[in-house]
Parts: C-alpha cells; sequence; structure tokens
C-alpha cells in the first residue's frame, strides 16, 4: 500500500531539508559552516538526482539534510529521499524549490514509501522518515493522488488467486461505497441473456464466472465521461496458450480495470461535475473442454461477427462488448485502458503507453497534460488502410490478423468497430508494470496516464 508517511504538523523540531540543483550545488555548499561544509565535500555530494545527504550535528544527530535534484526537470528526486534518509521528521526547505514544486514533492516523497506488504507485512513495518506537509501543497488533491495511485499498484501486483473477477468486482464496489456510487454486476450465464457474448465466450471456461461491473455515479444531467477497462484476471492464452515465460505477468493483464477505477476514485474524489460511468469486463482467459476455440465464429453485442484467429487475443473481444454498451449511453467522452498488445511494448517500451485517437484536438489537449504532470504517453496511429488487415472470409472480421505487422494499431481498429463515430474516444495500450525500480516507481504495478488522463478530464469537465 502506500502509506502517506507525511505530517499535517511537526512534532518539535523538524530537521530542514535543503533540495539542491547541480547549478545551485556550489552556492548552497559555500553557504554551510566550515564543518558542514567540509563534511559535504568528503561525501562527494554534487546534487545529482537523487542523491542524499544527512549533515551532523555535534551529538551525531543529523543537523539537516538535502536531496540533490539534479538538472531540476524530475521531482522524482523527493522519492529518493523518502527512501534513504534515516527516519525522523523532515521540513522542505520550500524556498529553494523550482516553481509550482511543492505538490510535486509532496507527491514525490509518499510514492517513495510505497511497500506492497500483504504477503509478507515485514516490508512495511519499522520507522520511516516524514515529511511536514510543504508550504504551498494542496494537501487534499495530493492525498487523493496517492491513494488513486496505490490503488493501482495494489490490483495489479495482487495475483490472480486472490484478485479474480469476484475480488475485482468487490474493489470495485469498495469504490463504490466510499464515493456513493452505484454498482451492478452480470455474472456468469446472465451476460448471455443480457446480451454480452463475446464476454461469456472469453470467460466461460474458467470455474471464476466472468462478469461485468458497472459502476455509475453523479448528477444525470452532467456531462458524460465513460472509462473502459480491459479486466482480464489472468491470461493463459487460452487454447493458443501462452508458453510459461508469457504467463508469469499474466496477473497484470487486468491492468486497464485498475487504472479505470483508480481515474474513477480521483473523478469521484475531487467531485467533477460528470455523469461517470466505469465498465469492466472481468474474465480468466481458462483453458477447458468449453473454451472459445480458434475458427469460432461469434457474434458481438452490436451484432458484427468476429472469426476467432487466436484465443489469446482475448482482450479486444471483452472490451468490444463493453465499448458497444458504452456507446449506447452516449457519453461526451468514452476512454479505454488495456494492458492489450505486445506489439506497443516492442514499438514504445514499458514506460510509453500507446494513446490512440481520430481526434487531434483532443490529443492536444491530452498531450498538453503529459507535459504539465510528467505523466508520459506517445501517439500513435489508427491509420485506416489497415484495416484491411482485420478481413475475414468468414465473418466481418478476424480478432488476430496473419502476420506480425502493426499489432498495436490492428488492435486498435478493432476497438474502434465497436464506438460508435459521434463518440469522442481514446485508447490506452499500456504495460501497467515496473519491470526494474526507479526512484517513486518500485518494480511491480504501476500506474500510468492516470494523472494526464486526470487532468483532461478536469480540464474539459470540471469547471
Amino acid at each position: 500500500m502506500l502509506d502517506t508517511l507525511i505530517l499535517a504538523a511537526a512534532g518539535g523540531a523538524p530537521i530542514p531539508l535543503h533540495p539542491v540543483t547541480k547549478a545551485g550545488c556550489k552556492a548552497w555548499l559555500s553557504g554551510l559552516d566550515a564543518t558542514a561544509r567540509r563534511w559535504a565535500e568528503g561525501q562527494g555530494f554534487d546534487a545529482a538526482q537523487g542523491t542524499v545527504l544527512s549533515l551532523p550535528a555535534a551529538d551525531g544527530a543529523i543537523a539537516a539534510a538535502a536531496v540533490g535534484l539534479g538538472e531540476g526537470d524530475d521531482p522524482y528526486a523527493f522519492s529518493s529521499a523518502a527512501s534513504a534518509l534515516p527516519p525522523g521528521d523532515y521540513q522542505l526547505e520550500t524556498a529553494s524549490l523550482p516553481a509550482g514544486w511543492a505538490a510535486e514533492a509532496a507527491l514525490a516523497w509518499a510514492l517513495g514509501t510505497y511497500r506492497f506488504g500483504r504477503y509478507r507485512p515485514t516490508l512495511a513495518e519499522g520507522p520511516r522518515p516524514r515529511l511536514v506537509w510543504p508550504v504551498g501543497a494542496d494537501r487534499a488533491r495530493v492525498e487523493r493522488l496517492i491513494t488513486a495511485i496505490g490503488l493501482v499498484r495494489d490490483l495489479v501486483n495482487t495475483p490472480a488467486e486472490d484478485m479474480g473477477p469476484a475480488e475485482l468486482a468487490k474493489a470495485a464496489g469498495d469504490l463504490a461505497a466510499a464515493h456513493g456510487a452505484t454498482l451492478s454486476v452480470l455474472v456468469g450465464e446472465e451476460l448471455r441473456t443480457a446480451n454480452y457474448p463475446l464476454i461469456h465466450a472469453v470467460g466461460r471456461a474458467s470455474s471464476r464466472a466472468p462478469r461485468l461491473i458497472d459502476l455509475t455515479w453523479g448528477d444525470p444531467g452532467h456531462p458524460g465521461v465513460t472509462l473502459v477497462g480491459k479486466g482480464v484476471c489472468f491470461d493463459s492464452g487460452g487454447l493458443d496458450l501462452k508458453p510459461s515465460a508469457g504467463m508469469r505477468l499474466m496477473k497484470k493483464d487486468m491492468g486497464g480495470a485498475a487504472h479505470v477505477l483508480g481515474l474513477a476514485a480521483l473523478i469521484m474524489g475531487q467531485k467533477l461535475p460528470v455523469r461517470l460511468r466505469v465498465l469492466i469486463p472481468a474474465v480468466d482467459n481458462a483453458v477447458a473442454g468449453n473454451a472459445f476455440r480458434p475458427g469460432d465464429i461469434l457474434t458481438a453485442r452490436n451484432g458484427l461477427s468476429v472469426e476467432i484467429g487466436n484465443t489469446d487475443a482475448e482482450g479486444r473481444l471483452v472490451l468490444a462488448d463493453a465499448l458497444a454498451e458504452a456507446c449506447a449511453g452516449a457519453p461526451d467522452l468514452l476512454i479505454d485502458c488495456a494492458t492489450l498488445t505486445g506489439a506497443a511494448r516492442v514499438a514504445l517500451g514499458p514506460d510509453l503507453p500507446a494513446l490512440f485517437c481520430d481526434d487531434d484536438a483532443l490529443v492536444e489537449d491530452l498531450l498538453a497534460q503529459t507535459r504539465i504532470t510528467r505523466d508520459p504517453l506517445w501517439r500513435m496511429p489508427l491509420w485506416a488502410p489497415y484495416r484491411r488487415m482485420l478481413d475475414s472470409k468468414v465473418a466481418d472480421l478476424t480478432n488476430a490478423p496473419d502476420g506480425s505487422f502493426a499489432g498495436a494499431i490492428t488492435a486498435a481498429l478493432f476497438l474502434k468497430a465497436f464506438v460508435d463515430p459521434e463518440v469522442r474516444w481514446l485508447h490506452l495500450d499500456l504495460f501497467a508494470w515496473q519491470p526494474a525500480a526507479r526512484p517513486g516507481r518500485p518494480e511491480g504495478g504501476a500506474a500510468q496516464g492516470l494523472r494526464a488522463l486526470m487532468g483532461l478530464i478536469e480540464t474539459r469537465f470540471g469547471r
């Protein structure tokens, strides 16, 4: 979980924490007394990004500390201080902060405290350094971000044994209860009866029944924002079975669902004037005698027939039914998040979610938010001529084109076939995982694009 480890006010005298850039390091050192300056120089402190220095008092206690900001372009440097400084209460010297960084510093500090201790509680135990809330930091806003990012990380990090369709529905129910939202869930055969055939087909082979989770909140008269998240709680690949290495991280295949729940928490927590709906098709893609098969032809909720070229391309199938239902409500903005394709990761790596959208103005607004929040996304083309790759000889389209070209694009084009052209739609193909630890971003579940999406929604609908 994410521990805030931030105090409303310090008890006693907190230890001053000085943020120092490389450009300002010489001047900062020159302002120290001779003993402290010799100590800092002896430690080799040069304000490199994320470096931390403790300055001793005459009695051996810590008199002050410094955190290196490098070029001063990445607030995640403060995460290093949260994990490296000895226990104690610290107060940030905000006069030395870059403009507008008070809240960023508080958030980065909190993110640096994250420990996933559900199965090993000792990871989250023991005293740790705490930060006095920096002057100028919007505490309520930062705490909402801490909670939402922690929710995403916790959901993704939880193994599939304890995060199946029922548990994902419970997480949505807990969120709904906390914010006065309404939750309904279709389970098992109810999906077939209610005409969600693709969700049912993908999830029917599991001993854990598939579900469609449907959360609603807000004034019906407000603009509609609908979020759709891929909730494949474990993906074996189905009958087109993945190799063991390909299954190792498939507990995170519900990362899209985790993201839309985190985004919903932000929207409801800030009480934005929107009519929010969250749709999560929650399934296991399992192997059994009743599993859907390569070559099957399934008819989706919107009437399109889909030839199954590969059962491991199941995420787009469950999203198709959910997107068709989302469009029936004619939202002003529709966003889907999904750990959808390996092709997007080959193209952009783990840190850059792929963004697909035909609305240039909407894309520019979102990319502006990525720069403000330092929460990157990268636009990829919905290249219409590649739609031919989805052609099937026996159905309206196939879920898995032959060959390996343009896999992320063809997946996005498949989803587009189930989106009303009149609905503004954004599709994020993300990894939801940090493969190697970085300051404030430990190895494991990762929230990607969350702040940028919230900034977009807030800018468009929040006033």
